[in-house]
Formats: structure tokens, sequence, C-alpha cells
């Protein structure tokens, strides 16, 4: 009697006594790949996830439009909405629950600096300091890098429609100034990933790589770069 054939069983990262960072958070630029991590890390350590939410900015789809007329309420509704976010952190026991988030709060700077004039600036950062940002501190940052044709190619292919207006400039300036930041972070240890080669969607041994390397690091700077 013939029986159906089992479809073969997904590869797993190796994390059998490992001990994975409490506070783990993605970060990089737009379409690099943050969201899709985070999920994937949160199942796989059965952690809660912390996310951005850009489809609730009313904002956004404007700003990429016409970057000028919109950037600083686009800026004050993210601000706001993490504010939020932070804020239930609190009231749930913040540093009880182990969790995985696809921004750093400082990335709210980062943005408004690139987005705002002298002007907005100044209003932006009025409110910032009035608003309680005290976030939990990761225990691991992992910042994906990729090229700009790498961006364009991942942003089209996910199809949003706020992001068909994205410019290559906005992308590049965003590329720049993480560059920048991450070169002076020292705040949690951090794992830098050249991502242009790695398809964790696909190509579950990438993620399996990427993930069975993360668990190697507890302190310090790190660089993983898979294509060299």
């Amino acid at each position: 009697m013939s029986t159906a054939t089992e479809a073969p069983q997904q590869q797993e990262p190796d994390i059998s006594g490992a001990i994975p960072p409490r506070f783990i958070a993605v970060e990089g630029n737009i379409g690099v790949g943050k969201t899709t991590l985070a999920k994937k890390l949160a199942a796989t350590f059965n952690y809660d996830t912390l996310l951005e939410l850009p489809e609730e900015n009313p904002f956004l789809e404007r700003f990429y439009r016409d970057p000028s007329s919109a950037a600083l309420p686009t800026q004050l509704h993210f601000l706001l909405q993490r504010s939020q976010q932070i804020q239930s952190l609190r009231q749930d026991d913040m540093f009880k629950p182990v969790r995985v988030s696809d921004f750093l709060i400082e990335k709210d700077q980062l943005f408004a600096e690139v987005t705002l004039d002298a002007d907005e600036l100044a209003l932006y950062q009025q409110v910032y300091r009035h608003l309680t940002l005290q976030a939990p501190k990761p225990d691991l940052v992992i910042y994906l890098q990729a090229p700009l044709g790498v961006l364009q190619e991942r942003i089209r292919t996910r199809g949003i429609a706020a992001e068909r207006s994205i410019s290559n400039e906005y992308l590049a300036t965003l590329n720049e100034a993480y560059t920048n930041f991450f070169h002076y972070y020292d705040e949690a240890p951090l794992l830098i990933v050249n991502s242009e080669d790695i398809d964790i969607v696909s190509r579950q041994e990438d993620y399996c790589q990427l993930v069975e390397y993360m668990l190697t690091i507890t302190s310090g700077r790190h660089y993983y770069n898979p294509g060299n």
C-alpha cells in the first residue's frame, strides 16, 4: 500500500545549550529586512515582538511623495507612537519578558535629523525632551546593512504602496546616517550584518547560520559578512 510522501522538515538553527539575549533589537534602512528578521527570531526563541507600525502613520505616504510638506507630522507621529509602546512595556514589567524589536528608540532622532529643517528639528527636540523615553537597553543590537540597489529591489518586491515614492536620494542619505550612527554606537553588543547576499526568506540555511553566529556574541562589536 502506498503512503503519502512527507514534506521535508524545515531546517532550524541549532540553539541547543545556547542562552539567547533576552532583548534583541534589529535595525537598518528601509527595506533591508528588519521586521522579517525580528519575526523569525521571535518564532525561533518564542519571544514577544515589539514592532514599528508604519501602516498606522497617516502622514507617511504623503511624506514619501513630498518630504518637505509632511516631515514634521510624520516624525512626531512615530515619536508619540514609540512613546506609547514604551509606556505599555513599563506597565507589563519591561524587565521581565523577553522580546525582539525591529527598531531602536534612538533611531527616531536619526530620522529627524535627516528629514527636518532647523526650526522643525528644534520643535521635535522640544517634544522629545518632554517625553519619558526610558526604553529597555537591548542585550544585542543587529544592524542590517545593504547597498542602495539591494534596498531598491527589496522595496519593489514587497510592493507596499506608500513606499513607491521613496527616492534613491533619501535611501542613500539614510544609509549614510545609519553608518555614522553605528560607527559610534556602544550602548549594547553590536552585530553588523552585510545582508546583501543573505536571503533569510527563501534560504533557511542563511537564517540558521546567522542565528548560530549571533548566539556566540556576548559583548563588543562584531561583523558578519558571509559573502566574503
